[in-house]
């Protein structure tokens, strides 16, 4: 992957648009959650893991008790691309 990978700053918009939640901070897409509680946020979590394994991109995890925050970027590309939306898609999904 590489610049030419990265979405143009209108297909960010438009993708950004489509995830509820998730903001964009420079390269990066960022949601933060809040639980319950520990079990939960934890149980959420594991879910997140899930699914990034499958589609082979993982977030930057910020975990304090019953809050998650959730940074997505495609480093090797240098910025956003659609590897951080459907991520963004398929978490937003099981909130």
């Amino acid at each position: 992957m590489g610049p030419k990978d990265c979405l143009t700053e209108d297909e960010v918009c438009t993708n950004l648009s489509k995830v509820p939640g998730w903001e964009r901070v420079d390269v990066a897409i960022v949601r933060e959650f809040e639980f319950s509680g520990f079990q939960e946020a934890f149980g959420f979590l594991t879910r997140v893991a899930l699914i990034t394994e499958v589609l082979d991109h993982h977030a930057e995890i910020w975990n304090v008790w019953n809050r998650v925050k959730l940074t997505f970027s495609t480093h090797d590309a240098g910025g956003l691309t659609e590897k951080d939306f459907e991520a963004a898609r398929q978490i937003n999904a099981i909130v």
